[in-house]
Parts: C-alpha cells; sequence; structure tokens
C-alpha cells in the first residue's frame, strides 16, 4: 500500500495545484477510502478518488482530466497496485486540447509562474477606463486559461468597482438645504433653547443604488464560465455592500437556488464552496423557463422593487417548450427596470440567433452583453453606470426576423 499511497498522495497534490481546494483531511480520507475499498481495478480507483476529493459537481472535468494524465502510464499504475492490477490497463493517450488538459498539464509539471515576460505584468483593470497592462490576458477565454492566469483573473475581478446610476427615492434624510421643512428636528433641538426656534431644519430626497439581481446558468453547457462569474459575483456583492447597495444572486440548472448569504462570506473561498455545496444541480441540465417561472413567483416581489436591474447569464439553450420561456421572460422584464442578458455565446462574431431559446429570449430583454473574459466583465461594470445600449440586440433581433 505505501507505493499506492505516495502516488494517492501525490495526485491529490496535482490537484491542488490545478485549482482544486484539497486539504490533508481530505487527502488522508482518499487514503481510508482506497483501503477501506480494496482497490482491484482502474475504475475502483477512480471512483474511489472521485467520491472523496471531488466536492462539487464542476471538479468532475478536471477530475477525469487529472486521472488520465497520471494514470496514464501502465507501469506507473502496476507498480502502485502492485499485483491488485493483473489486468490490461488502457494504453497512454494524449489529453484532449481543451481548458481543463491545459491546466493540469501545468499541475503535473509544477507550473505554477508566468511565462517569460508575463510575471513582470500585473494586471490592472479599472471599471471605467478599462485599461489592462496585459491585454492579452484581459482577452483571453475564461475556459482556455491556465492556473497561474485563472488566480490573476479572480484577483482582478476582486478589484473591480461596480456602481449604478442613483436614483431618487421616496425616503429623506437632513440636509442643510432641504426643500421641505423638518419640524421634528427643529422642536427637538428648540428644547436647548428654551423653546425657541433659531432655525428651521430641512430635509431632502435620498439617492440610492437600485437594487442589483442576477440569475446565473449553471448548468453542463455554462459550467466553465459560472465559475469565473461567481468570483466576479462575490466581488459585487462586497463592494455594493459598502455603497448601501442590495445584492441577490440566485443560481439555476434544473432548479433555482438563492445563495446571496453564502456570498457574504468574507473568504472567497469559503462562500464559493458554500453555494456548491448548496446547488445539487451543477454541471447537470438546464430549465431555464423553470428557473424564470420559480423565480417570479416566489422572489420578485420580495427582491425586484425599487427600479432593480436584473442580470441574466445565460447561453439561452432551452429545451423546454420556448412559449412558456417567453411569457416568464416576458414577466422578468415587466417586473425590472432593467434587464440585461449576458450570453458568453457571443465571443463568436459569427453567432446567429438560431436556437429557439435565443429568439425568445432576444425580444424580453433590454440589452445583450458578452461575458466570457475579463475584458467583457470590465465593459459590464462600466455599463452598469451608463444608460443601455442596445446597438448588438437590434442587429441579432434583425436576423431572428
Amino acid at each position: 500500500m505505501s507505493v499506492l499511497a505516495d502516488n494517492i498522495v501525490h495526485f491529490a497534490r496535482t490537484l491542488r495545484r490545478a485549482g482544486f481546494p484539497l486539504g490533508t483531511g481530505q487527502i488522508n480520507e482518499a487514503l481510508r477510502a482506497v483501503e477501506a475499498a480494496g482497490v482491484g481495478r482502474r475504475d475502483d480507483l477512480r471512483a474511489a478518488l472521485f467520491a472523496t476529493l471531488v466536492t462539487h459537481p464542476g471538479q468532475r472535468p478536471l477530475f477525469e482530466q487529472a486521472f488520465e494524465a497520471f494514470w496514464r502510464d501502465p507501469g506507473l499504475f502496476e507498480k502502485s497496485l502492485a499485483a491488485l492490477l493483473p489486468q490490461t490497463l488502457v494504453p497512454p493517450r494524449e489529453l484532449e486540447p481543451d481548458a481543463g488538459a491545459r491546466r493540469v498539464a501545468e499541475a503535473l509539471r509544477g507550473q505554477g509562474n508566468a511565462r517569460d515576460g508575463e510575471s513582470r505584468l500585473e494586471l490592472e483593470l479599472d471599471a471605467r477606463e478599462t485599461v489592462s497592462a496585459d491585454e492579452l490576458l484581459a482577452a483571453k477565454d475564461f475556459e482556455q486559461m491556465s492556473v497561474e492566469e485563472i488566480a490573476r483573473a479572480k484577483a482582478v475581478l476582486a478589484r473591480m468597482r461596480w456602481t449604478l446610476p442613483q436614483r431618487l427615492t421616496r425616503r429623506t434624510q437632513a440636509a442643510a438645504r432641504g426643500h421641505a421643512f423638518d419640524l421634528r428636528r427643529t422642536l427637538r433641538k428648540s428644547l436647548k433653547t428654551g423653546g425657541t426656534v433659531v432655525r428651521l431644519e430641512r430635509r431632502r430626497r435620498q439617492f440610492r443604488e437600485p437594487p442589483l439581481v442576477v440569475l446565473c446558468d449553471v448548468s453542463g453547457s455554462m459550467s466553465g464560465y459560472a465559475r469565473m462569474c461567481l468570483h466576479f459575483l462575490h466581488g459585487l456583492t462586497h463592494t455594493r455592500r459598502v455603497s448601501g447597495g442590495a445584492t441577490h444572486t440566485f443560481l439555476f440548472g434544473t432548479r433555482l437556488t438563492n445563495i446571496t448569504r453564502a456570498l457574504r462570506l468574507r473568504d472567497p473561498d469559503e462562500a464559493l464552496a458554500k453555494a456548491a455545496a448548496l446547488t445539487p444541480d451543477w454541471d447537470g441540465g438546464t430549465r431555464i423557463a423553470e428557473a424564470l417561472i420559480r423565480f417570479n413567483r416566489d422572489w420578485s416581489r420580495r427582491v425586484l422593487g425599487q427600479g432593480a436591474v436584473v442580470l441574466l447569464i445565460t447561453d439561452g439553450l432551452e429545451r423546454d417548450d420556448v412559449q412558456v420561456l417567453g411569457a416568464a421572460a416576458a414577466r422578468l422584464h415587466r417586473s425590472a427596470k432593467r434587464l440585461i442578458w449576458l450570453n458568453p455565446l457571443l465571443r463568436y462574431d459569427a453567432f446567429a440567433p438560431r436556437a429557439q431559446g435565443v429568439k425568445t429570449l432576444l425580444a424580453h430583454v433590454d440589452e445583450l452583453r458578452p461575458v466570457h473574459n475579463l475584458m467583457s466583465m470590465a465593459d459590464l461594470a462600466a455599463a452598469l453606470s451608463e444608460p443601455a445600449r442596445a446597438d448588438r440586440l437590434r442587429q441579432l433581433k434583425d436576423q431572428a426576423a
């Protein structure tokens, strides 16, 4: 068991370098699981490690890539299992050229540093000016980022500043030059002067940022982008709490989950781990219409007051009845002051609204924007503080007509 144990520890460290939040306790649990299961086949080992090292469904693709990369050498596996594996193993193969394989390969090599020249560049994105010291990283798709690049991107997202245009409310506050007299404060202050009114106190109406509501798709086709969106949503939640703005976040795949309280945790890793634990349908199917219906029925009256702005993050690939989707999206549009659709498919210049779900949603949103890299996130941060622009939306509506 000693050779196998050493390799399991090394495999767990590989996962940790690839971005898994693994501690010593989970590694010890994996060792105990393998010993208790009496591993006799390659699939048995995969199942034991998956059960103990994977904490939420979104980590499954990366785990599979890491397992194939680490145990693809039959000699290594045979030495680890000794006489437990008499059968022939799957021959070694190269990993598929996707984002997960790239990050796993870097983790196996232990390369967490930047490429030559990149270590001297620190990415700085300003939400207003959208200025980047590393334009290549700012324009890189989240799915194609390495482990080190993802870490830098998370730091940038945490530093972004998000503001919404303030709107005049009915509530008032004390002011030196208000339009209304504050008789209560005037009388209270006159008690200090024996009832003599020295000055008429005034009040004026308050300005506040409207609530921001986020509906994020975490189905299989959106899983990779949803992970980065959660980091941006965590930073967004805490930034707006400082400025007094309310932020409500919901995830949906086949069901709707409110993760607002989870994202209020100060530590981002703890917040995202709790959010993932609350979302059992992560990386599964998608039912956009059902999620919108549930939100309209259970949450819209609670969170869509005071001119709320809604961010709908999804690719729009709905499999249910699009008429039901249209009715639910129309009601959401009527309830919100501004409905912005963030779609990662817009990263393709040749994107066209061919899917029925996409065509249906286009008719019920105020603005359409991409959400696939740091540059698009910075553009969104700037756009939230400005009036809506529907240039791309009008173009796609014309194509869909």
